[in-house]
């Protein structure tokens, strides 16, 4: 028989996600969940102690002259089971971390407890994009792109307008599109790339060069803007690149003054548990909801396959209705 603890363990083995804060290294979040599992897991109740029976000497009875001793059995608890004895059930909990985020960047971060490496495992094969927004500042350009840099260059920025940032971003995601058609090892006139295309999984085998899905600007006020970003194969270091690059087609410069992710795969902020909500309980509260939301989409299509297979049946059903009316139908004989 499973113990309570082991019962809530495997009830938390399996995905979820927290929100990482700019700052905080992705090995201390990692630590800082994991113990408070540990807590929520090993705080559980105990399960009751069994018992024994000994027989221990009766203390309302005096021994016998001849030395002989009145015993009476007695139940008593084992106490070799009792957690003060055999401390802690669990000393560790496997939580591993999916697409990781340096220590400047915020945002989305996907975590997996026990078997659940094992779906984060497959979330790496999957050729899902993922979302930033990066907050960026025309007019200087530093050694390693962010705002908080050694300043190498400063200029001007009055010459910018929205047209022209328009235009630029523009440029960039063809240039991107061209890549990722470059790279993905399915033919573009094929009906399986138009498959791919429409479900939004077209995108290049394994590893490859950090590719721009999508790119729009959604604030532009000058010397700030802020962008929206799809990409496959990034690095938070990249996409600071890109906003100097940016910067520098605008014949000025730039700095990226944060990066934060919103969207990895199907894990969304409004899925992501804030720094006050990383317990066992709501940890395990995301699980369950990540769970479900996971058996909705395999019934949905499951209903939908189900209806496309009735909908192709009543087609072919009425097609040979058709040809066998025809075939039943009378020819006229015409004779001279």
């Amino acid at each position: 028989m499973r113990s309570p603890a082991v019962r809530m363990f495997h009830r938390l083995e399996g995905l979820f996600c927290v929100y990482k804060p700019a700052g905080v290294h992705w090995k201390l979040l990692r630590d800082t969940i994991e113990t408070n599992l540990l807590k929520g897991v090993n705080d559980t109740p105990a399960p009751p102690l069994t018992h024994e029976v000994r027989f221990l000497p009766n203390p309302n009875n005096q021994p016998k002259a001849s030395g002989g001793l009145m015993l009476r059995p007695v139940s008593v608890p084992v106490l070799s089971k009792h957690p003060l004895v055999t401390g802690p059930e669990f000393q560790h909990l496997k939580v591993g971390v999916g697409h990781r985020l340096d220590a400047s960047s915020s945002g989305v971060l996907v975590l997996a407890v026990g078997n659940g490496n094992k779906i984060l495992n497959d979330l790496y094969g999957i050729r899902t994009t993922r979302d930033y927004t990066l907050e960026g500042e025309f007019g200087m350009a530093t050694h390693d792109f962010t705002h908080t840099g050694r300043v190498v260059e400063r200029s001007t920025y009055d010459h910018i307008t929205q047209e022209k940032m328009e235009s630029v971003l523009a440029m960039l995601e063809g240039a991107n599109q061209k890549a990722l058609r470059m790279y993905s090892s399915v033919d573009m006139n094929s009906q399986e790339a138009y498959e791919l295309a429409v479900k939004g999984l077209l995108g290049p085998d394994g590893k490859s060069v950090p590719i721009l899905t999508g790119l729009r600007c959604i604030r532009f006020q000058p010397p700030h803007f802020t962008l929206e970003v799809q990409c496959l194969n990034e690095t938070q270091k990249y996409l600071r690149k890109v906003v100097h690059e940016i910067g520098l087609e605008l014949r000025s410069t730039a700095a990226c003054k944060g990066v934060r992710r919103t969207r990895d795969g199907f894990f969304t902020v409004q899925d992501a548990l804030t720094r006050n909500h990383w317990s066992a309980a709501d940890i395990l509260q995301a699980v369950q909801k990540y769970r479900s939301k996971k058996n909705k989409k395999k019934s949905s299509r499951t209903l939908t396959d189900k209806a496309m297979l009735q909908t192709s049946e009543e087609t072919l059903a009425v097609s040979q209705e058709n040809k066998a009316d025809k075939e039943e139908t009378p020819t006229e004989v015409q004779c001279n």
